[in-house]
């Protein structure tokens, strides 16, 4: 994943927060920084400096947010002169117990509703607005890197492409809120196994997608995005419920 593509993502979850809340407000958005693999395992998160930045939080506060997720195994901490903040290989999903354990408290049907509504409203957005050559080609190329992806990193360039989509449709509240279900969702996809037959399907469907957009085809796009959805959603329940 290239140093643009990190910053995008980043760009979309990564955002001021309140100063009542700011702790908690940065924790959650760095988790999600985390849960939906915009910083790959094994790399470094941005500086510190870059991090309080971005969140108009302290470097005190950061360092405490920073704490607790070493605290939860999801990054370590490295000194030196290539030292920083890595993030740490999740645990591999698919035994009972962590399956329970991550869907116990999920209303499935309330999320897979509410991405649904989201994605759509927002490939519909991108369609009837009309992309620019500079942004036209951020999603050209989050299309490319999912059709490139090996299997192990073909979720995180998907969650990539679907984030992209969201910030181009020109509302950042709804690109916020798509960054929290999104992470809500990966946490579903990680419980069920990755089928290349689906995978194959799912990048037709990015395809015609994209193609959709691009036109200025805002119906298509939002047909294309429901069936993709709706194709997600019909393995989730599946194999969760």
């Amino acid at each position: 994943m290239s140093r643009t593509d990190v910053d995008g993502g980043l760009a979309t979850v990564l955002r001021p927060v309140r100063a009542g809340n700011g702790f908690e407000e940065a924790l959650e958005q760095i988790l999600q920084v985390v849960r939906l693999g915009l910083v790959p395992a094994g790399e470094r998160l941005p500086s510190e400096r870059e991090l309080a930045e971005r969140l108009a939080i302290s470097r005190v506060t950061l360092r405490e947010v920073l704490k607790v997720l070493q605290d939860q195994g999801l990054v370590a901490a490295r000194r030196g002169r290539y030292g920083g903040t890595f993030v740490l290989p999740r645990p591999e999903a698919g035994g009972g117990d962590e399956l329970r354990r991550r869907i116990q408290d999920v209303d499935i049907e309330d999320v897979l509703r509410f991405r649904e509504v989201l994605e759509v409203g927002a490939a519909g957005l991108c369609a009837d607005h009309g992309l620019d050559d500079a942004r036209a080609l951020r999603l050209r190329t989050a299309l490319a890197h999912t059709h490139d992806a090996p299997l192990a990193d073909y979720r995180r360039q998907d969650t990539l492409l679907h984030l992209t989509l969201a910030e181009l449709s020109g509302s950042p509240t709804l690109a916020g809120s798509y960054a929290a279900v999104r992470a809500s969702v990966n946490d579903l996809l990680d419980c069920i196994p990755l089928l290349v037959r689906n995978l194959e399907h799912s990048q037709r469907q990015h395809t015609a997608l994209v193609e959709a957009v691009l036109a200025g085809d805002a119906e298509g796009a939002r047909a294309a995005m429901r069936e993709h959805c709706a194709g997600t959603a019909a393995l989730l329940r599946g194999f969760l419920t």
